[in-house]
């Protein structure tokens, strides 16, 4: 059964992983149904920033407004199965683990936790304070997983983008995704 997948791109530092995300995800096409992506407006900018000309809407990926709460995904009835928000800042994380709902990307987090299915957060800030600490917990109490932007360096990475994708990587098999990637004692 192939997977419907929401992704969050908060407004840190990090565009890279998400572009990385993207990236990844047309090499298994076969096995998602439908992405959806939400952005918040730091991070268009950071995209520019960090990563150059925000071209991501050439992305097949389906795009919606922060406030759009249309969005199929707005909804547990549309069975949207994995949620990921990458990067995601501090804030972010501390509107999803309290609860508030005030924009598409928050919504479709709180209904992918109402729904027990997976969400999956990959911070990317340091340090941390103990709010953030808390928020971390909170949001793993109530069944989402912290996947902070850590990478690896076993496959001796040698651009950017490849250390971005030890991490993106990560995420996809947190996710349920079969990828071709780095494992440890099998190389």
């Amino acid at each position: 059964m192939k997977k419907k997948i929401v992704l969050g791109i908060a407004g840190s530092s990090g565009a890279m992983y998400a572009k990385v995300l993207f990236d990844r995800l047309l090499t298994v096409q076969d096995q998602w149904e439908s992405v959806g992506v939400v952005m918040s407006g730091n991070a268009v900018i950071n995209w520019e920033l960090e990563v150059g000309k925000a071209n991501f809407e050439a992305y097949p990926f389906q795009f919606y407004a922060k406030n759009d709460f249309n969005a199929p995904f707005a909804s547990g009835s549309a069975k949207y199965d994995t949620m990921i928000v990458c990067p995601c800042s501090m804030g972010m994380l501390s509107r999803i683990a309290t609860g508030i709902s005030n924009d598409l990307m928050t919504r479709a987090a709180d209904v992918i936790l109402k729904e027990r299915r997976r969400l999956i957060l990959v911070t990317r800030e340091t340090p941390l304070s103990l709010i953030h600490i808390n928020n971390m917990k909170t949001v793993t109490e109530a069944g989402g997983i912290i996947c902070p932007a850590t990478p690896s360096f076993y496959a001796n990475p040698k651009t950017v983008e490849e250390i971005a994708q030890t991490v993106v990587d990560r995420v996809l098999d947190l996710a349920g995704f079969d990828i071709n990637t780095y494992r440890w004692g099998e190389h």
